[in-house]
């Protein structure tokens, strides 16, 4: 008897783009995307450009009936569930491409099912992608075939000017939604308006000016917080969708369009209605532009396959190069805040915090300074390398001389050595002190650095906020002055720095699970909470 096995069909999605020699946007983008996505990507290509990431300067269009073969070769045996269109160079590429849609779909009343068409135009660098004679075509052939349109500002601007013959201004989001309706009446159901173009700030929803607008990669430049909107425009149900996100304020993004529209249809081939399709393929870009690659000298490329191994903290960027320590101070903020914002913090900062307050805590200190000193001798225990053993016997070092510092500094609070090491230690000391000690000796050394983060992390937040802000009480005037200085000055901040490069670099290596970044969550959150003990312990006198 022969047995007979049932293949499995993968699902299939067709790109018809141009290529892009430089790999980052065209059918490169696209295959990459469609594997990304665990789909069968297949491709008819309509011409064949010379670019890199800085510049277009050549293209070379495929013959237009040799485009129309390649489609029909895919389509008679292979088929697809979806197909998305990007560069189609001229207007008998545009026409022949339609034509043989029409062919093989004879019987859509309306729109070709799961057809997404991104209308590229100009490519980033500015190069025209597009024949100026091909966009009516375009607009009388193509776009009554397709059931999402995804133009951005400038290409929706673009298409509405030669459909309408009259100019349009898209510079707001009720500008969009005008648009976006407008479009929709050229033949596509769905019209999903991109707003990378119009970025606004969040706090006033206001567009940021075109001026700033070249400066928005630029993080030298200050500027408040944005947001963009995707905007859809269902034309069968009458119902507009914002998609809200955070603006990625970087330059690597060659090749969004094309990846978006290429997740859309992925996302169609394997059975999800329109707006969900379009919902992921938008979270799918947010993520892959976070995570962007660095290839050339000119505009950085998207991370197609940022999830095949997921991240549970995104890898180090100059955009974000501490993305540890950001995620912690974040998850951790209500007791980070408790923590940098002690009422003895702020009495330090004005000057009014008892005396014996901090008398108390100057002894505390000093003992806490010998456990951190142990700690560390931990950490070069446990290192794996001699760079590693000796980065923490510098810092054990450095201890050992802030100790210094601190014996003479006590001097002049009246505090003498015999009273500091002869003082007991108070249970907030206990405390805090053993615990890390036990996370050193149980845990890796990424956990040890967590557990003793808080301290030198929060003590540099601190010391520079307080030196720099206005209403701290400066100079002779404020007893604790020169104990601001200490901490806001160079050689401790440089500390800090070192401090959380090790951090990142001991994460980049681990790539931790999500159950593990919850472990390391809890570790630097009981630290924290451990600092505002001593606080409170020295506050209180207790």
């Amino acid at each position: 008897m022969t047995a007979h096995f049932h293949e499995h069909v993968p699902f299939k999605a067709l790109t018809i783009a141009g290529s892009d020699s430089g790999g980052g946007a065209g059918i490169q983008a696209d295959l990459k995307t469609f594997t990304s996505l665990e789909t069968f990507g297949t491709s008819v290509i309509t011409s064949v450009t010379s670019q890199n990431t800085v510049a277009v300067d050549g293209i070379h269009a495929i013959p237009a009936a040799f485009v129309a073969q390649q489609l029909e070769a895919v389509l008679s045996d292979i088929g697809t569930n979806a197909i998305k269109t990007g560069m189609l160079c001229n207007a008998e590429i545009v026409s022949a491409v339609a034509t043989t849609l029409r062919k093989f779909y004879p019987d859509a009343t309306k729109n070709i099912p799961n057809l997404v068409v991104d209308p590229v135009m100009i490519a980033t660098s500015g190069a025209a992608l597009l024949d100026s004679n091909a966009i009516d075509t375009l607009i009388k052939e193509f776009l009554p075939l397709c059931l999402i349109l995804t133009p951005n500002v400038p290409e929706a601007e673009f298409i509405l000017a030669n459909a309408k013959k009259a100019t349009l201004k898209i510079d707001s989001l009720d500008q969009m939604k005008v648009a976006a309706q407008e479009l929709a009446r050229l033949g596509p159901s769905i019209v999903l308006l991109k707003g990378g173009h119009l970025p606004l700030y969040k706090s006033s929803g206001k567009a940021v000016p075109q001026e700033l607008f070249n400066s928005i990669s630029d993080l030298t430049v200050e500027m408040e917080e944005l947001e963009l909107v995707d905007l859809i425009w269902d034309s069968r149900t009458g119902v507009f969708t914002e998609l809200r996100k955070e603006f990625l304020r970087t330059s690597s993004t060659h090749g969004t369009g094309c990846t978006l529209s290429a997740a859309i249809a992925a996302n169609l081939s394997r059975g999800l209605e329109a707006h969900e399709a379009i919902t992921k393929a938008t979270d799918y870009i947010k993520s892959a532009i976070r995570d962007g690659l660095t290839v050339g000298q000119g505009k950085g490329c998207l991370n197609h396959f940022h999830h095949v191994v997921p991240r549970s903290i995104e890898k180090p960027t100059r955009y974000n190069p501490h993305p540890l320590t950001s995620h912690l101070l974040q998850a951790c903020n209500d007791d980070w805040e408790k923590y940098t914002n002690h009422a003895f913090v702020q009495g330090i900062a004005d000057g009014t915090l008892p005396k014996e307050s901090f008398i108390h805590y100057m002894k505390q200190d000093y003992l806490f300074l010998q456990t951190y000193a142990r700690a560390h001798g931990l950490g070069a225990f446990k290192a794996r390398t001699m760079a590693e053993s000796k980065a923490f016997a510098d810092i054990v070092v450095h201890i050992a001389d802030e100790s210094q510092l601190h014996i003479k500094f006590c001097a002049k609070w009246g505090i003498t050595y015999e009273e500091m090491v002869n003082t007991p230690e108070s249970m907030a000391n206990v405390a805090y002190t053993r615990y890390v000690l036990d996370i050193g000796m149980t845990g890796d050394l990424l956990e040890l650095g967590l557990a003793i983060a808080p301290c030198l992390i929060g003590y540099g937040q601190i010391g520079q906020r307080l030196y720099n802000d206005p209403n701290t009480l400066k100079g002779d005037a404020n007893p604790y002055w020169e104990w601001i200085k200490n901490y806001e000055a160079s050689d401790y901040q440089s500390a800090v720095t070192r401090g959380i490069a090790n951090l990142e670099r001991q994460c980049n290596i681990q790539q931790p699970s999500s159950h593990r970044l919850k472990q390391l969550e809890e570790v630097f959150r009981t630290a924290t909470r451990l600092e505002v003990s001593f606080w409170d312990m020295a506050l209180h006198q207790l």
